[in-house]
């Protein structure tokens, strides 16, 4: 438990529960994962680098093909974003077609935005044949305008997606959004029926007993200091000694590190901040969430939310600072966001604060190829639950040698910039712009709604 804070509103007893956590609200009544207890062996087929979705679905293809498979983690399974976000299920691919096409050239940037469909379509898959219970659905998203431009923007792109690549998504005004969300802080929205959400502890849970049943041997605590690479395949130095892996796969997002160097430079780690509120009225959540679809919005430095399964708190998370901060320090802000939102939740306490890690990428796309020998899959771009889980599965498969393994990601140009060494030291700088401009927007949005309430006067 935590209760501290830096300022008066952190300290402000009114705004949190007296048992208030700062663990994930996913993980309350869980216990800790029930892995065997094993050494670390001196070789393996196959070495995983992580025990997040990514990890545990390479882990279960590359186990079941009759590879002897080795899960490691810094960590305890599932201890980074695996367990600690919002639990939203979309297709996880950031760039338009007409952008991708640019970049890529018409052929690839089609395939590249079908493996997001894909993705979606393989995850509920894989909860429905792994028997994995999750509270998995497909609620839909709302994805709404913060502004009136965001919304004439948002509809473009609605009907381009409805012609070029039959998406299912609705279009809806400001005037009839109270039917998806009850707030009039925004200017109309989209939806997309086919998104979902799921709990993504009990998913990780899920995914790490499979893993286990399967064969893949999962040891905890331990860190991988150094990978080298040779013509015998690879040798591995953790924390708890050597050993020699035929295949090795990184999988370890947004908590990549020094021990290897070449993906420290590609992938941004970004700190995201979760709240939960107590328990409330079921009235008012159905008067909030109608539809109980999850919703993000189209602020550059977005926020994204939910009702949790039970339909009995919100859950509400986004960037809330331009460096990082602690589970105290954000709390209160996302309650005042939310707030921002939901005036009636004003009153409504916060149980639980938390955050998590996630790994943007230069070019907002997912990444998975070989480097080095090493095979690597990383960068959602905090779109990840569908897109780890379906690259770390197809990334079993190429191992595998399997043809099924290919897609349209591979070995695309994985792009760094010049002296960034994976710390980030100019994502304050774009946070604070990026927030400051949002807020811009929604004032000149706010005015503008003002000025055509009030009479002209003469």
């Amino acid at each position: 438990m935590n209760k501290g804070g830096r300022n008066a509103e952190d300290r402000d007893p009114s705004l949190w529960t007296q048992d208030w956590s700062d663990t994930s609200y996913w993980l309350d009544g869980l216990s800790p994962p029930d892995v065997p207890q094993v050494d670390l062996p001196p070789t393996v087929d196959v070495l995983i680098v992580g025990s997040g979705y990514t990890g545990l679905n390479a882990a279960i293809e590359t186990a079941r093909g009759g590879r002897s498979t080795l899960v490691v983690d810094a960590e305890t399974p599932g201890w980074g974003c695996s367990s600690r976000n919002g639990g939203q299920v979309g297709t996880g691919i950031k760039p338009s077609l007409a952008k991708l096409t640019s970049r890529h050239g018409a052929k690839r940037a089609e395939a590249i935005r079908a493996e997001g469909d894909a993705a979606l379509q393989w995850i509920e898959d894989r909860i429905t044949a792994e028997d994995i219970t999750c509270d998995f659905q497909r609620s839909g998203r709302v994805h709404a305008a913060h502004t009136p431009q965001a919304y004439e923007v948002l509809a473009r792109e609605a009907d381009l997606l409805r012609r070029t690549e039959n998406t299912d998504v609705e279009v809806i005004s400001r005037a009839e959004q109270r039917s998806e969300l009850g707030t009039d802080a925004y200017h109309g929205a989209a939806v997309f029926a086919a998104h979902g959400a799921l709990d993504p502890a009990q998913y990780m849970r899920g995914l790490l007993q499979t893993a286990l049943n399967a064969g893949a041997q999962v040891l905890a605590q331990t860190r991988v200091l150094d990978i080298a690479s040779g013509l015998q395949g690879h040798e591995v130095r953790t924390s708890k000694g050597l050993v020699r892996a035929r295949e090795v796969i990184v999988a370890t997002n947004g908590y990549t590190g020094g021990a290897t160097p070449w993906h420290q430079r590609r992938v941004i780690p970004i700190g995201s901040y979760v709240i939960a509120t107590e328990p409330l009225d079921l009235a008012l959540i159905d008067r909030l969430f109608p539809t109980g679809r999850v919703v993000t919005d189209t602020c550059k430095v977005i926020y994204y939310y939910r009702t949790s399964p039970d339909r009995r708190r919100v859950l509400f998370g986004g960037r809330v600072s331009a460096g990082e901060t602690d589970p105290a320090v954000s709390g209160p802000r996302l309650h005042n966001a939310m707030c921002q939102i939901f005036p009636e939740l004003r009153s409504a306490r916060i149980s639980h604060s938390w955050s998590g890690t996630v790994a943007y990428t230069f070019d907002e796309l997912a990444h998975t190829g070989t480097h080095d020998g090493v095979h690597y899959a990383m960068g959602y771009c905090g779109s990840g639950v569908a897109m780890s889980s379906y690259l770390g599965m197809r990334m079993g498969q190429k191992v595998l040698g399997l043809a099924e393994g290919r897609t349209a990601f591979d070995d695309l140009p994985f792009p760094t910039r010049p002296f960034y060494t994976g710390r980030p030291w100019f994502l304050p700088a774009a946070v604070a712009w990026y927030r400051w401009r949002d807020g811009q927007q929604r004032k000149r949005a706010g005015q503008g709604a003002r000025d055509r309430a009030e009479p002209a006067q003469i």
